[in-house]
């Protein structure tokens, strides 16, 4: 009877030594579970800045093609008619219009981004999150998720835009 007793503590505490570890390996990947590290007093500050999506950065125009948009006062209802058409078939399964989604909802953005940083965006997210502070920004706030590039010419991200003047 005591050598069985025996045999289960033995048994018992090599279980409990090989999963003692702090770190897991699960198919190619592995997980620290170690605390993590305090942030530095500048990453402190950023933590306390306004949510990328809120941000007001109108003077920024990004990184791409669009360089100079002068907007007309008056808004071009056709353009904006084809503009809802392209949003609604190329972006709706990502942004919605009155609430945050996987992307931002445009409603407002012209009040927060320049229309030139707009269409930079739109005509090629990639260049604009590696090397716009706000698009990468944008990237971190929403989860990762990089928008798509819709492969859409000047003309039609224009009318995006235009129709983002509408809302």
């Amino acid at each position: 009877m005591k050598s069985i007793f025996k045999s289960m503590v033995l048994l018992f505490s090599l279980l409990l030594i090989s999963c003692g570890g702090k770190e897991e390996k699960k198919e190619g990947f592995s997980v620290d579970r170690s605390k993590a590290p305090e942030p530095t007093s500048e990453a402190a500050a950023e933590s306390n800045e306004v949510p990328a999506s809120q941000r007001i950065t109108l003077d920024e125009k990004g990184v791409g093609q669009i360089k100079e948009i002068t907007l007309d006062p008056q808004i071009d209802t056709e353009m904006a008619a084809a503009g809802e058409a392209i949003f609604k078939s190329n972006c709706m399964a990502c942004h919605k219009l009155d609430k945050r989604f996987i992307g931002p909802s445009p409603k407002g953005i012209l009040e927060r981004r320049s229309p030139e940083w707009i269409m930079n965006m739109i005509l090629d997210p990639k260049l604009m999150t590696e090397q716009d502070r706000c698009a990468k920004d944008l990237l971190i706030e929403f989860n990762g998720a990089a928008m798509a590039n819709q492969n859409l010419t000047v003309e039609e991200t224009r009318s995006i835009l235009e129709y983002f003047r509408t809302l």
